[in-house]
Parts: structure tokens; sequence; C-alpha cells
């Protein structure tokens, strides 16, 4: 599994809700004059300045050494169904689906922390962050947009316990919930995107509910479907 997560940790934040990307070290919030960079090993943590990345090490080193054998592991390993993805342009050569499925989380975050938001209920019962997580079932079907190469196949609500057998997991997750409870939200929500063999983490720290302008969708399912077939601009939750 490989991890993907935007959160909020510090007192210099504007009053955006959690779900924007931000330097996973100070917090800054991305921007027109602030670009975050991957790391260049993962592939998946975001920092604003070289200087975060290297004080954060401490902190992402575990995570990102086993997200790296994950991932070589998991290469070119593919459903022999309606799952398994081949390039466009060679349709015998498989694509690397989870370098594909990290980039399609990070050009959909927002919308995936909206998501695990409503599915969650939190809102209503925010307990209900520390006893399940979203699964979104995708399917691979190619193309030139990277925010457009899967579509969503089917969501379900899954107990937390089973990532209890990945330590790492578990500890990052735990590590985020500890911070965003710090800072006053009630935990990390997770989210997991899933496309045959190949599986993304995605944990985001949570403000209080009453602090989150996010208005409770019923139909959030068949939006976030339509969202990523036909969704044009960054996301903004309605």
């Amino acid at each position: 599994m490989s991890y993907y997560t935007s959160s909020r940790h510090s007192s210099g934040y504007d009053s955006r809700p959690r779900g924007y990307r931000v330097c996973d070290n100070c917090g800054t919030v991305e921007s027109s004059q602030i670009q975050l960079k991957i790391c260049g090993s993962c592939k998946v943590t975001q920092y604003c300045s070289r200087d975060c990345q290297r004080a954060h090490w401490k902190f992402h080193e575990a995570l990102c050494k086993h997200t790296q054998s994950t991932i070589k592991s998991a290469r070119n390993h593919y459903d022999r169904d309606s799952s398994t993805a081949r390039s466009a342009s060679d349709s015998s050569q498989p694509v690397d689906i989870s370098k594909h499925l990290r980039r399609f989380t990070s050009a959909h975050s927002t919308l995936f922390g909206w998501a695990g938001f409503q599915a969650l209920e939190l809102k209503r019962i925010p307990s209900n962050i520390r006893k399940s997580a979203l699964l979104i079932e995708l399917t691979w079907r190619g193309g030139s947009d990277t925010s457009r190469r899967f579509e969503v196949v089917t969501t379900h609500l899954v107990p937390l316990s089973i990532l209890a057998s990945d330590p790492v997991v578990c500890a990052d997750i735990q590590r985020r919930e500890d911070r965003s409870r710090r800072s006053g939200g009630i935990g990390a929500a997770v989210v997991i995107l899933q496309c045959g063999r190949i599986s993304q983490v995605m944990p985001v720290e949570v403000d209080s509910p009453a602090k989150v302008p996010w208005a409770t969708m019923s139909d959030w399912e068949d939006f976030l479907s339509r969202w990523i077939d036909c969704g044009s601009g960054p996301f903004e939750p309605p």
C-alpha cells in the first residue's frame, strides 16, 4: 500500500477545511505562489521545501521505505479480469497501476477527503472516524488525462481493523490521529482506493465537524462518480 494525506497541524493555517494539499511537515497550504513537491522516493508525501523534507524524514523514513518496498513487490501484478490494465499504445504491455493510482489520488485528494467525510457521516456521528474506513473500488480505463484514468465501480464502509496486519500503516494513521486531536480535530479519516490487487491508503486529518462547512449529502456516491467521469477544474465541495 502507498499513502497520500492532506493534513493540518499548525496554528498558522488559514480557515479552509481540511482536505487541501498541504506540506506534511509545516502545514503550508499549496497555492499559486507555493507549489508543493512530492518525495522523490515514494512519490506520495508532499513538502513545500527541502528544509521541510529533511526535518520530516525522521517521521517519514519508515513509511517511505515501506511504500517503496510494497510498490516494487506489487508492480506488474494485475488481475486477469476487467481490472487488468494495458497501455493504450500496446495492448500486450501492462501499465504501472500503482504509479497511476498515486497520481489519480493526488489529483482528486480533496474530492476523496470530502467523500470520506460524507460516507462516515462525520457531521452527525464523529465517532465513526475510529471505527470504519471508506473503500472506493476502481477499474482502469486508461487515457491521457491523469484524473480520468480510473472509474468508480462501487464504494463500501469497511472496519478499520482490516489494516491491522500492517503495523507501518497503523503507526502512520495513529500519528496523524494524535496530531489532529492535539490541534482540536477529531482524528484521521481513512479512505482506501483499490484497483484489482493494488490499493492506496489515504488518511485525512479532520477538523471538528462544527468547523467544517460541508453540507451533508445523501447522494454523495453518485456525485463522486459523476465528478470523476466529467467534472472539470479543482473540486469544490457543494
